[in-house]
């Protein structure tokens, strides 16, 4: 199917949730295809104000950093122990090692937790194409100092690229080559000096923007010692294309 996408913001903070905003986590809609990108802290609350667990059609986690992924804590109780029944475990699309990460967590016997009866895991693969329902998710190593994953989620007409959190690198700047909307991280207020960036800067947002020719920048998971407004203004010293903050509860439309 060819149509826009619809990416609603279930939270953007970062490292912990704040009173208003949770940490990373997305939902991403085509058609009848529902998509939960990232699972940060807090995330599953917000989420259910638009689709149940039962009704997503798979998820997508960039990296093991808690606040992209300890709601899928949750998500596995809710999914074999609650109210929630699904015919088929619910896809998972994790960097390696995210399965034997959440069984360490709730196993609490001699027999390993059932990780696999909730979620339909497959690991992620530098270059990897796979189709979830209407869109088409494309991964690429990113640079985080741990195995960390950009995605470009296409329906043929429209297209959004997320950066996962990484420094600037060539691997996401091509990934978002051309695409509709980047939605990319903002976590540093400079630059570091002597430790190695494993981050965006306001300004290295607007540079991966304009490098990538990408038509629109939302700006995301924005430090706790940068304020959202003058993080756009930052940004837009580098990129002249529309800036927007992903703010809790906001719903962007890409593509026409």
């Amino acid at each position: 199917m060819s149509g826009p996408l619809a990416l609603t913001i279930l939270g953007s903070s970062t490292p912990y949730p704040s009173a208003d905003n949770p940490c990373s986590g997305y939902l991403v809609t085509s058609g009848s295809t529902r998509l939960w990108l990232e699972a940060g802290s807090g995330t599953i609350g917000p989420l259910q104000q638009h689709v149940r667990l039962d009704e997503i059609d798979a998820i997508w986690i960039s990296h093991l950093h808690a606040d992209h992924s300890a709601d899928l804590l949750a998500a596995y109780y809710a999914l074999l122990y609650s109210d929630i029944h699904r015919e088929t475990p619910l896809p998972f699309y994790g960097p390696p090692g995210i399965a034997d990460r959440l069984a360490g967590y709730h196993t609490n016997s001699g027999s390993r937790a059932p990780i696999e009866s909730a979620f339909d895991v497959h690991e992620h693969v530098d270059g990897s194409d796979v189709r979830v329902g209407d869109l088409m998710l494309c991964t690429s190593a990113v640079d985080h100092g741990i195995p960390a994953f950009g995605v470009r989620i296409s329906t043929g007409s429209a297209s959004l690229t997320f950066s996962g959190d990484t420094a600037p690198c060539a691997n996401l700047t091509e990934l978002a080559r051309g695409s509709d909307a980047l939605l990319c991280e903002s976590e540093s207020a400079a630059a570091p000096v002597d430790a190695p960036q494993v981050h965006h800067t306001p300004e290295d947002a607007g540079t991966t923007a304009r490098d990538a020719g990408a038509g629109r920048l939302i700006v995301t998971h924005v430090g706790r010692f940068l304020d959202p407004a003058d993080a756009l203004t930052r940004a837009a010293t580098r990129y002249d294309g529309p800036i927007e903050y992903a703010a809790p509860g906001r719903t962007f439309t890409i593509g026409a």
